[in-house]
């Protein structure tokens, strides 16, 4: 079973940055491919971006590639979402998601967070 916390979220203008991070608990914390997932409001949870167990790979979607960036601490058993460049369609809850197998667009993650809100102003 794993557990995961967010935390990091807030109210930034745009053009801003931010970084989420993510505590895990937990049998095998390092064995487990992990991501983001985000949820605008009236709109479906999307995937953000992945990474793998070892830190070696990442993927992330079309609209935020080259401004946010993943990255996972294994001695601190967490994962950071580096947010750059931010802009207001940016605004959603994030969530921390864990899987058994790789993180990717179009699944549903096994773990999820409680999500920690992210707001972009104009």
């Amino acid at each position: 079973q794993v557990q995961l916390a967010e935390s990091g979220g807030g109210l930034v203008q745009a053009g801003g940055s931010l970084r989420l991070s993510c505590e895990a608990s937990g049998r095998a914390f390092t064995t487990y491919p992990m991501g983001w997932f985000r949820q605008a409001p009236g709109k479906e949870r999307e995937f953000v971006g992945a990474i793998n167990w070892s830190g070696s790979n990442t993927d992330y979607a079309d609209d935020v590639k080259g401004r946010f960036t993943i990255s996972r601490e294994a001695a601190k058993n967490t994962v950071y979402l580096q947010m750059t460049s931010l802009k207001p369609e940016d605004t959603a809850v994030y969530y921390c998601v864990a899987d058994l197998g790789p993180v990717v667009a179009g699944t549903w993650p096994r773990y999820w967070g409680q999500g920690t809100q992210v707001t972009v102003s104009s």
